[in-house]
Formats: C-alpha cells, sequence, structure tokens
C-alpha cells in the first residue's frame, strides 16, 4: 500500500526544474524586498512547484501592499480583450487591474510600492500580452527607481523554437512590444533582460532564475503541472498550436477550435474537403507535423453549430516543428484551394481588422502578400530568415540557461 500511494503522488513532486518562485525565499534572492512594500504583478498562475500560491507566500513572507492584474483578470477567467476592474482580495489587498483604464501601474497605483515582482507564466508568442505588462510596469518603474523582480518560469514551447515575422516599429503595440521574432525561444527573465539593455530602459532589473531548466525542454518535460493560463490555453502544448492557427484566426476564414473542444488544434469550415485539404498540406513535408482529416461542429463561436471539414494539426517532434510554417502553410493552401470563400472573406475586413492582424504579425507585409499574390505559403514561410538569423546572435548575450 504505501509503494502504491507512493508512485500516485503528483508527478510535479519529483519536478527537477526549480520554478523562480521557488527560489525566491532561498539563497538571498529576496533581499531586494526585505522590509519593503511589495508590488505584486500576477494572476492565478503563480504557483509553485507545489502548486502554493505565489501571492500567499508573499504574504506570509513579505510586506505585500498591492498586487497588479493582466489581461484575463486575476483569476484568469475572463476573455481577451475584456476590461477589467480593480477590486480587492478577501483580505483587503488593492488589486488594480493592467488591462482596464490603463495598461500602465499609474503613480496613485504605486504610491505604496517600493519593489515591484512579476511572476506569471506565459507561452512563448509576441503577442501574448502577459509580457507587455511586464515591459510597461519596468518602463514605469525606471521612471521612479522603483526595483523590478522577476521570478523565471519555462518558455512552454522550450528555448530552441525560433520562427516568425519580427516586429516593426510601426506595429509596436501591446500586443507586441519589442523586436523579436513571433515565437522568440525565450523565457520572461531573459526577454527582460533583452528589453531593459536593448531599450535602454534603464530599470533596476534582478532576475530569479530557474535550476534545471534547459532550453530543449518543452513544458510537459519539465514534470511541473499546468495551470492555463487563459481560457483558451487550456493545456501544455496549447501554446504551439496558439502560434499555428491565431494569426489565421484573426481573418475570420475559418474555425481554430475556438468554440470547440479543441482550441488552437483544428481548422475548418463548412466548405472545406477534410481529406483533400489534409493530402494537400501532408503533400508539402513540413518537418514535426501531420495533418489529420477532421470533422467536427462548434459549440459557439466561427460557424456555430455547422457541420466543419478540415484538419487536425498533431504535432509529432516539437523540436522540429515551427509553428509559423504551419500557420502560414494552412494560410496558402486555404487561398489557393479555396479562393472564393477565402477572398470574399478578405473583402469584408475593416481597417480595424487589418490593423490588428498587422499588430500580431508585426509588419504589414505578410498581409500584402496573402491579399495581393496568388501562391503565397513559401513566400511568407521565409520572410524575415535572415532577421531571425540575426537575432539568434543578438539574443545570446541574454540567454540564462543552456
Amino acid at each position: 500500500m504505501k509503494l502504491l500511494i507512493f508512485l500516485l503522488l503528483p508527478f510535479t513532486l519529483f519536478s527537477n526544474v526549480q520554478l523562480g518562485i521557488d527560489r525566491f525565499f532561498e539563497e538571498g534572492n529576496s533581499v531586494a524586498t526585505h522590509k519593503r512594500r511589495v508590488g505584486l504583478i500576477t494572476n492565478h498562475t503563480g504557483v509553485d512547484s507545489q502548486l502554493c500560491s505565489t501571492i500567499e507566500l508573499f504574504k506570509k513572507n513579505t510586506k505585500l501592499t498591492t498586487i497588479f492584474s493582466p489581461e484575463h483578470g486575476i483569476a484568469g477567467a475572463l476573455s481577451a480583450s475584456e476590461k477589467i476592474h480593480h477590486t480587492k482580495s478577501k483580505d483587503g489587498i488593492q488589486i488594480f487591474s493592467l488591462h482596464g483604464e490603463t495598461r500602465r501601474p499609474t503613480d496613485e497605483m504605486l504610491k505604496d510600492v517600493d519593489v515591484l515582482v512579476y511572476d506569471i507564466q506565459e507561452i512563448g508568442c509576441r503577442s501574448y500580452t502577459y509580457v507587455s505588462t511586464l515591459f510597461y510596469a519596468m518602463e514605469e518603474a525606471a521612471k521612479k527607481n522603483i526595483p523590478v523582480v522577476v521570478l523565471d518560469r519555462p518558455n512552454p514551447m522550450g528555448g530552441l523554437v525560433v520562427d516568425g515575422p519580427m516586429l516593426q516599429d510601426k506595429w509596436r503595440s501591446f500586443l507586441g512590444y519589442i523586436n523579436v521574432p513571433y515565437c522568440h525561444g525565450m523565457t520572461v527573465g531573459e526577454l527582460a533582460r533583452f528589453f531593459n539593455e536593448e531599450y535602454k530602459i534603464g530599470c533596476k532589473l534582478q532576475i530569479v532564475p530557474m535550476s534545471g531548466w534547459k532550453r530543449n525542454m518543452t513544458y510537459k518535460d519539465t514534470g511541473l503541472s499546468w495551470i492555463p493560463t487563459s481560457p483558451y490555453i487550456p493545456e501544455p502544448d496549447t501554446p504551439f498550436y496558439y502560434a499555428s492557427t491565431g494569426i489565421l484566426g484573426n481573418l475570420g476564414i475559418v474555425n481554430i477550435g475556438i468554440g470547440y473542444t479543441l482550441p488552437f488544434k483544428v481548422v475548418g469550415a463548412p466548405w472545406i474537403d477534410a481529406e483533400d485539404f489534409a493530402a494537400k498540406l501532408n503533400a508539402q513535408k513540413l518537418p514535426g507535423v501531420k495533418f489529420l482529416p477532421f470533422h467536427y461542429r462548434p459549440f459557439y463561436g466561427k460557424f456555430k453549430d455547422k457541420q466543419c471539414e478540415g484538419v487536425k494539426i498533431t504535432i509529432t517532434d516539437p523540436h522540429k516543428y515551427r509553428p509559423l510554417a504551419v500557420q502560414y502553410m494552412l494560410i496558402g493552401m486555404l487561398k489557393t484551394l479555396y479562393p472564393i470563400p477565402f477572398r470574399a472573406k478578405m473583402g469584408e475586413l475593416t481597417p480595424a481588422d487589418k490593423s490588428s492582424f498587422c499588430k500580431v504579425n508585426g509588419c504589414e507585409d505578410i498581409f500584402n502578400i496573402i491579399e495581393k499574390e496568388q501562391y503565397v505559403a513559401w513566400k511568407l514561410i521565409g520572410y524575415d530568415k535572415d532577421e531571425r538569423k540575426a537575432f539568434l546572435e543578438k539574443r545570446q548575450k541574454y540567454l540564462l540557461y543552456d
């Protein structure tokens, strides 16, 4: 019986990876918060490897005066882009929303803060706004000489997946604030170091690194428990799929599993032939992926209650997989095989739709290629190839892990 109980213990107890929060109150890392009023930027993903809440740990061990929440709210339950109001915790600690009237901590919000601490799990995609919240906070903290401590966490896709377009200054926004590839292959601590130096922010920055994490690890390899980062990122491998269909979803041409049980993992529409679509995609021999014919009916959202056909994306080798190559191949194949519904939907896009698409991609060129050229997939896949190579060299000095 004792052996059985031992075997049934959660695997996370035996993880070889220690998070920044696991190490913060050890080895002198918490000196920055000693006898100082702490502002904590976090949400429901802020837990240690034993699933103890970062908020509760800071209540117990520091003078926690203020909490700041990102998009989706402190509990991660709200929809994307939903404005969130300020509130208080059950024991009266002020919780300020950084996704409401403002996305930056104001002077009023920071009046009782001597040091800011950031602990949020993000997903490794430039357009996922949790890391933009950190960048905005670093800028405001630097103006007031407030130190910022980042408790590092894994990039769920690992540290080797670098794919997609860079960010042009014209399209810099909350959906992409620094010039890195769409999939950058960096942890949030590494990104903070990159941002602070490359953009000359002058923030008093401390990173509490993980121990045991390697760049070739996906989140599943860490042995850590996954906390869904937002309503449509329920599983540790969903970030790969978010990076594979999220941009396509912005065009509104097909359903991408939002409104079904497989968010970002399927692509479908009533006018697609599943078997033909899958065969044509598989013939392109993209590395690390297979496309399976798939039939489904969304419960809500795009094509609600309509029978859809399409493909289920199946990653066969995450180390070879290129999410943006899959994304742009899907777009190109849809345009080639189904030009009439594709052109019709592109014609319905408003200037605001186009602007949002360009902000997520980080440039306007991608949209123009899709709109104007006949065969787009391989041109999109090769876009910014040289710039990505230069980025790999530039990022080297900011990396914390092998």
